[in-house]
This record gives structure tokens, sequence and C-alpha cells, in this order.
């Protein structure tokens, strides 16, 4: 979710408060039969047209086909394989949020190219902007857009138009005049928009490949319970990572006080993947910028009723705040724009509270591209140094007086702005008096306490007493639904045609894991027995949120975009020739952590498990110069293909410049290695092992891989 969706999202959110707790709007497309746009559901895409239809060499060579339709702003990217490579089918991804048509034009040539992968995988791809701003036909200046119709509605309409270009395209062949089979795939927010749209359009996709995917709890409290971590335990972080990293003590509480022993306890019950804290300094806080100033528009007498009425924390013991909370009154001393930020190389990305050092390119960059826009105020005195996650510059004078604006970080005397309406900001001038208050963002630390949903989310028992009723006051409303409604429309149900394989990762900061698990028995609740027939579920370890090209550390984590890749093409296979997908990963959720099973013809799924050692075990104290020898053991899920690849990285520099030999065809293999250390401190080496499919070998794609690392102490 990005910065410029939370205006209308707050507006739809009002909105949606309107409405009863149950409605949905569903689709009302036909069960069965071949849906077409003339469908009432889809009567406002009913006029499609081309403007643009030409053959293109890059990626690969492909006709690429691009409109929208009249009296809309929604707009398509198709993108056809030569006819000696078509095979009968499609897949379209979908974005978080409603975005471009050609972004799948931006991603470079290789693995992650999703044009690419789906012309080698003998399908067509295809791409909407999610349907932009619809116009309604009723008249009205002021109605606030259908949901469902940038929710699903353009998608699926996309699809249905794109199967009639395919039909004259391939008038020839074995695909000539059948319907091709289609396969929708999004994650995160494209995940909810994958299910929705899945569920509630039967007939325009035959499958579906939702990843990362949460509930309808995600939103906001699967961030706000992280900021609460972030601030207290900051300073604690490193001693918890060396615990829980290979060769450590095992327990990350020791050494805790007892409010910071609780506050990790709530944070991992809540799901937060512990190892995934490595990455405590640069993870910022996600999506919480955008949501935040929503959040704050409806629901604005929580951040009164926080600091003064029983039940809520601030009330109740203010003093866990003395040493945070900052609310320091100054004047404008010079407005800063994004040109004099890059600059500066001030971080002006408002999901990512954090500074590196020194600067920083991609600050740089994004600063850059922000021009004259004014992203940042510098204040005439130093304010108080605080663990500073989010807050507020309250305008106290000057044309903007009154205003509220979101401050993302406080850097010195230099407040950066967070999710801001530039034509508040523009009425910003050097003098204005302005406070810098982060009572509101502090608030938001517990606001999970207070959105207490129902007994199937489990994560919540914590907050609950012993009759099942919540600790705490609650709001008059769970804003995840609510953030739901207003922006797909429908909720998720589990009941839908066709076949669906869901993807999740055990890293995911931002999408807890056991959210898929949530998922999954709805789907079981209305299947039965028969669940299996339906959908699988597969995890990948080691993997985290995000689908871009680039991972945080190759040396902690590995890309879900292979097993991804390898799920939409075993989808395919599944709903057009019946060829059952290996099993579903097999784990346990206890205490809001997903635990899978230990070896790979335990664990299912189709991700390879990877076990490296040191001297029989985890962690080997040596001195410089002394070699050192491992042993590492990878072994290919039963579904998961063969080994094709060994990779060490004893620097953890994540470059794996050491290959080990794997043989071929083999489903376990045994590597061994020796390295010489020759200077003094702690080194993690990392065994990366890879794994694919017969037909996938020799591509770049559906490349599934899994790793392991040990702890070595030169001394």
């Amino acid at each position: 979710m990005t910065a410029r969706f939370c205006r209308p999202l707050a507006a739809l959110l009002l909105a949606s408060l309107a409405l009863p707790a149950h409605a949905e709007d569903k689709a009302g497309t036909p069960t069965s039969g071949e849906v077409q746009l003339t469908d009432e559901a889809y009567k406002v895409f009913a006029q499609p047209y081309i403007d643009k239809d030409e053959w293109r060499d890059l990626p690969v060579r492909h006709r690429y086909v691009h409109g929208g339709f009249k009296g809309t702003d929604a707009r398509f990217s198709i993108y056809f394989p030569p006819p000696a490579q078509y095979q009968g089918r499609f897949f379209q991804h979908v974005t978080p949020v409603p975005g471009s048509e050609n972004e799948g034009q931006t991603m470079p040539p290789g693995a992650f190219n999703k044009i690419g992968f789906a012309i080698a995988s003998g399908a067509y791809f295809v791409e909407t902007n999610g349907g932009g701003t619809v116009n309604l036909g009723d008249g009205s200046a002021v109605r606030q857009p259908d949901p469902s119709l940038t929710a699903y509605k353009a998608n699926a309409a996309a699809a249905l138009y794109s199967r009639t270009v395919a039909r004259g395209m391939y008038r020839a062949g074995p695909y000539a005049g059948k319907r091709p089979f289609g396969y929708l795939y999004g994650g995160s927010g494209g995940a909810f928009r994958t299910i929705v749209g899945f569920e509630s359009a039967p007939g325009v996709w035959d499958g579906a490949v939702p990843y990362v995917p949460g509930s309808p709890m995600a939103i906001p409290n699967m961030f706000t319970t992280r900021i609460r971590a972030m601030r207290i335990l900051d300073d604690k972080f490193p001693q918890i990572l060396d615990a829980i990293e290979p060769g450590g003590s095992g327990d990350p509480y020791a050494g805790l006080t007892p409010q910071q022993a609780d506050v990790l306890r709530e944070v991992t019950r809540m799901g937060f993947p512990m190892r995934s804290w490595f990455g405590w300094k640069t993870m910022g806080i996600h999506g919480l910028a955008a949501l935040y100033p929503a959040i704050k528009m409806v629901d604005a007498s929580y951040f009164t009723d926080f600091w003064t009425k029983p039940g809520y924390l601030g009330f109740d013991h203010p003093e866990q705040f003395s040493d945070a909370r900052l609310q320091f009154t100054s004047t404008i001393g010079a407005l800063i724009t994004g040109a004099e930020a890059a600059r500066l190389g001030l971080n002006t990305d408002a999901s990512n509270n954090r500074e590196r050092g020194g600067v920083d390119t991609a600050f740089k960059a994004r600063a850059e591209e922000e021009g004259k826009r004014i992203v940042a105020v510098r204040l005439s005195a130093m304010p108080p140094k605080v663990n500073f996650l989010g807050g507020d510059l309250a305008v106290l004078g000057g044309n903007a007086k009154g205003s509220l604006i979101p401050v993302a970080r406080v850097i010195g005397d230099i407040a950066v702005l967070g999710v801001t309406d530039p034509a508040v900001v523009a009425k910003l001038a050097a003098g204005d008096e302005v406070r810098i208050d982060n009572s509101n963002f502090l608030a938001l630390e517990t606001y999970h306490w207070h959105q207490v949903p129902g007994p199937d989310f489990k994560v919540w028992d914590q907050f609950r007493a012993p009759d099942g009723k919540p600790l705490y006051p609650q709001r008059p409303f769970l804003m995840g639904p609510a953030f739901m409604r207003a922006s797909f429309g429908p909720m998720q149900t589990g009941v839908f045609q066709g076949k669906m394989i869901l993807m999740s990762s055990l890293w995911d900061r931002e999408a807890m894991p056991w959210q898929a698990d949530w998922y999954r028995q709805r789907i079981a609740q209305h299947f039965g027995a028969a669940a299996d027939q339906h959908v699988r579920l597969w995890y990948t370890d080691y993997a985290q949120h995000g689908d871009e090209l680039g991972i945080e550390d190759p040396t902690r984590t590995v890309s879900y975009n292979g097993p991804l890749q390898q799920a939409l093409r075993d989808l395919s296979a599944w709903v057009e020739r019946g060829v059952v997908p290996p099993p579903s990963t097999q784990y346990q959720v206890a205490d809001g952590q997903v635990i899978v099973a230990p070896t790979a013809a335990e664990r299912q799924g189709i991700q390879p498990v990877v076990r490296l050692t040191v001297n029989g075990g985890q962690r080997i104290v040596v001195k410089p110069g002394q070699s050192v020898q491992f042993v590492g053991a990878i072994t290919a899920a039963p579904g998961g293909g063969t080994i094709t690849a060994a990779e060490w990285d004893f620097d953890g520099s994540g470059r794996f410049a050491t290959a080990g030999k794997v043989g071929r065809g083999r489903k376990a293999v045994t590597v061994t290695a020796s390295h010489t250390f020759d200077k003094p401190g702690t080194w993690f080496v990392t065994l990366r092992g890879s794994a694919q499919r017969p037909a996938a070998q020799g591509t770049p794609y559906a490349l599934l891989q899994n790793l392991d690392r040990v702890r070595v102490v030169v001394q």
C-alpha cells in the first residue's frame, strides 16, 4: 500500500462503516458456461478497445497488445507468445494496489521477468492498472467508486477480453477455437485481490496462486504489534539475535527486563517470526506509514482515549512512555525540498523510519524524484533525542494553522514528513510555530489490544480473559475488516470454483505466516474432506514478504519466486490434465508460530531442506589459520525435483563464490568443504542448496532454494 492511496482509502473506510458488517458485493456471474463481458457484473467494461498492437523482442519474442475499456480508466497489457510456443493458457498478475498496466515491462530479463516466465510456460501474460478511476455513469461527482471494480472486476474484464484476442491470434494449431485456461496470482495486497477475484468471479479464472497472504485482521494489527517491539527492544536485538543464531544459547529472553520479555513474547505470539528480526535496523514500519492517516481519520477518539481513559496503556502506565514521548514546540527554520533532501542524503521513504548512515544512494534517488516538493522541515531548535518511529507535526501558527502533518522521522533538527497532503504542506512557511508530537504513534503500539476479533483468530487469545472476553476496552469496530470492505468489497470466504495453491513465507514480517493457514481452514470448512482436491499450501522457509529481484540478506534468506513459478506450472497441470501436485507443506501452528517438519520427506511441499554442521554441530571455536571442515546435506522434497547446486559463502558477502559437486539427477547429496579464517572474529558460514524439476533445469525459472548456517568463532 503506497502513500498516494491513503486519502481515498480513508474516505472509503468511512463509507464502509455505514454498511452492515456482513455486506458483500457479489459478482453475480454465471457459475457454469463461459462468462462474457456482456454479463451484468461487467457491463461497465462492455466496450473494450485496442490502441497498440505490435511485435516485440524483449525480454523474449512476443506480440504486445495494449488497450482499455471505453468510459473507464481501466487499462490492460497482454503479451502473447508466438503460436509455436502457445499451450492454451494465460497467467495474470495482480498488484497489491491499482498501479501500472506495464509493470511487467520494467522487470529485467532473467529469472524474475514475469513476461519471460509466462511465455516459457506456454502462456500469454495479462496485467492491468487495476481499473484506475472507474466512471460509474451515474452523474455523481462525489460518489466513491465501487471497491469491487478495482478489487477484481477490472482484472476479470481484462481476462475475459484477452480470450477474445487470443482466439483471433491462435486460429490454427491444436488450440484453435479453444477457451484459454486462466490463472490469477498476486502477493500481499495482491493476494487479497487474487482471493476476492477468484471467489467472486467464478468462470473467469480456472485457478489461483495467492502468495504471502494476509487475513481480514492483518491491517493494521500486524504492523502495530511490530512497532512496539521495535521501540522497546531496539538496543536488545543484538543479544536476542545472538541467542537464536546457529550456535547461540537458544534463549532470546535471557537478560531482558520483565517488560522487554513480555513485549518479545507478545509480538512472537502474534506471529512475528523471531528469526526475521535480523533486519531490525532497516526494516522500517512498512505499510503503517500509509495506514496511519486513515486510522487517525476514522478512529480519531482512540488517540485521546489512550492517554485519558482507564484500560488503555497510556493512562494506566504513562511511566512506560516517559523516555519515549516527544512533545517539542519550536518554529520552522527552513523548508527542505526533494532536491535539497537529495543533496543531504535524507531518507524520504515514509515506510522506513531508519537511517543507514552516510548518504544512501537509494534515498538520494528517491528524494531527487520529489523535485521541488517540500519533504522535510528544519526546526529552529534541536528536539530531545528519542527512539522516534513516527509522529505528527502540529502546526500552531501561519497559513496551515490547525493542521496535523505526519512525520516519518526526526534527524537532528530535521523533521522528515510522512504521508502528506501536498496542498497543506504548501502552506507552511519559515517562522511558523509547530510542535513535534509522537503521542499518536505511541498509542498505535497497542491498538491491536483493542481490536480483539472472534475465537478463530488464535493469536489474539493472549488478550482474552479465561471467559473469552477481551482484557481491554474495545473500539467501536474492527479496523481490519473495515479496510477489507473499503478496499476489496467482498471478504475472504474460502468458497471458490477451481484449484488454488497458496504460497507463504516463514520469515514474513508483514503477512505473518499463520494467516495462510487461517485461510486454508476457511477452505477446509467449505470443502470438508474434499479440500485436498482443491487447495495446496506450500510454505517457503527462509523467505520473506517481497517478490522483488533482490533479497535483504542472501546469507540468511532465499527468494520464493522459484517456488511461486513452480506453483503456477503445477496449478496449470492440475487443472488442465489432472496432474495432482505435491502435498501441502506439513506444519503446525503453536503460539502464533508456524513450525514445519524437520526433514524433506516429512515436510513435503516443494522446497529442498539443507542441513549444515561444523565439527558435528552448529558452532566451533578455532584459532586463526586453523582449517575448519564443514559437512552439508541437501535433500530435495519428494515433489521438488533433483539437486542442481550447492553453493558456499564463507565471508558473509552473499556472493557464494564456492560451488560444491552435486552430480546429476540426485534427490539427496552430501557436500563437504574446508576453509581457513585468518582474522579473529565471528563468522557465519552459509550453504545454499538448489533443486529444480527436470523440465525447468537449464532455465532460470522455478529454482527451488534453501540454506543453512553455522557459526565459527576465531580467537
